[in-house]
C-alpha cells in the first residue's frame, strides 16, 4: 500500500504464520461500517472460523448492535471503548485493539478472520499496519459527492475504498458517476466498490473481495 504521506506508522507489521488474518473497517461516523461488518459476518462467518472488535469512544454500541442482530455468536465480539479520539486506537497506542484480538484468538483456536471496526472518524483514519493486514475505507453517498476527491489516506491508501449507501444518490444528488471516476483517480488503480446495502443485502462485492485477500494471504510464499 502506498504511504500516506501524512502520518508516520509507529508500529511495525506483524507476520502472518500462525494467526487469523485481521482486516479493519474505518470510515466517518454514520457511513455504514457497522451495517458492512455485519453483512460480512452473515455471508462469510458460516465457511470462515471469524471474530469481530469494535471501538466506540464511550460505549460498547456497534458491539451491542452485532450481538443483536445474531450474526455471531456474542463470544465472538469484543468491544474496545477507547475513551479518545478513534484514530489513537487504531493507529497510535495500538494495545487496545490488540488485547482485543489476543483474547478471541486465545478463546477460539483456528480463527482464520478478524475483523476491527474503527471507531467514526475523519478521512485521514487509517489503521497501523502493526494492527491490521488489509483495511477498508468506507464513504457514503449522503456525505456528497465530494469526498473521493478531497483524498486523505483513508480514501487514497486504504487496500479497498466501498462507496456506500448508493440507493440514495437521487436523494441527495449526488452523482454516483462523478464519485467513482474521481475514486479512481486518486487511488491509483486501488480498488473501488460501490453498493447499497438495501439493494444488496449481502455486500457481494465486499465479501468477495475478503475472500481473495484471505486466499492471497493462505497462500505459499
Amino acid at each position: 500500500m502506498p504511504a500516506d504521506g501524512f502520518h508516520h506508522d509507529p508500529h511495525e507489521h506483524q507476520p502472518l504464520a500462525g494467526r487469523a488474518m485481521r482486516l479493519g473497517v474505518g470510515g466517518p461516523v454514520g457511513s455504514g461500517k457497522t451495517a458492512l461488518v455485519a453483512a460480512l459476518c452473515r455471508v462469510l462467518g458460516p465457511a470462515v472460523p471469524l471474530a469481530v472488535v469494535t471501538n466506540d469512544i464511550y460505549t460498547t454500541e456497534d458491539a451491542d448492535f452485532l450481538r443483536a442482530a445474531g450474526v455471531l455468536d456474542p463470544e465472538r465480539i469484543e468491544a474496545v471503548q477507547t475513551g479518545c479520539c478513534p484514530h489513537t486506537a487504531i493507529r497510535d497506542d495500538i494495545t487496545a485493539n490488540l488485547d482485543a484480538v489476543e483474547r478471541l484468538e486465545h478463546r477460539f483456536s483456528g480463527l482464520r478472520l478478524v475483523i476491527i471496526e474503527s471507531g467514526g472518524d475523519n478521512l485521514t483514519a487509517v489503521f497501523s499496519r502493526g494492527l491490521v493486514d488489509r483495511q477498508i475505507f468506507v464513504v457514503d453517498v449522503a456525505g456528497g459527492d465530494k469526498v473521493p476527491r478531497k483524498g486523505g489516506p483513508g480514501v487514497t491508501t486504504a487496500d479497498l475504498l466501498v462507496i456506500n449507501k448508493t440507493d440514495l444518490a437521487p436523494l441527495v444528488g449526488a452523482d454516483l458517476g462523478v464519485m467513482s471516476a474521481d475514486a479512481h483517480r486518486v487511488r491509483g488503480g486501488l480498488p473501488v466498490i460501490s453498493q447499497s446495502l438495501v439493494d444488496s443485502p449481502d455486500a457481494p462485492d465486499v465479501a468477495a473481495w475478503v475472500r481473495a485477500q484471505l486466499g492471497l494471504v493462505a497462500a505459499p510464499a
